[in-house]
């Protein structure tokens, strides 16, 4: 069983919420439940449900334009629940350059910006691996 995934995904525009391109930090809980649910595929054969973040901390801002990594894994496996820890790092951001509106760097070391854990669940009935 594969107990880690990583999803890269660059934020757009229309993921931008507030003044500044900003993105909602809601978006990044999202790819946290996308992360959550392929673990839950590799480990049990099911999408299972998500029950309850129990930390979520955001550590820096993300912009229309960033490309984040979400990265999750099983911590702790009971019968029906699936402890989970994820990080979101921020790996390429748009350059800070006028003339040239598309240029972008790659960040020599990725920024974290949210770490989170939480806990899911595969019913019994529906697990369809060991």
């Amino acid at each position: 069983m594969d107990n880690t995934v990583m999803i890269r995904v660059r934020m757009g525009l229309n993921d931008a919420h507030y003044a500044g391109e900003l993105v909602d930090g809601a978006k990044l809980l999202e790819l946290f439940g996308d992360v959550a649910t392929e673990l839950l595929i590799r480990s049990d054969g099911d999408e299972g449900l998500f029950l309850a973040y129990d930390n979520v901390e955001f550590k820096a801002p993300v912009f229309a334009g960033d490309f984040i990594e979400a990265r999750g894994e099983i911590v702790k496996k009971g019968k029906t629940s699936r402890q989970m820890k994820f990080t979101a790092y921020k790996v390429i951001t748009s350059a800070d350059n006028p003339e040239f509106a598309s240029a972008c760097d790659v960040l020599k070391e990725p920024i974290i910006v949210c770490k989170a854990s939480g806990t899911c669940v595969v019913p019994r009935e529906r697990q369809r691996k060991s």
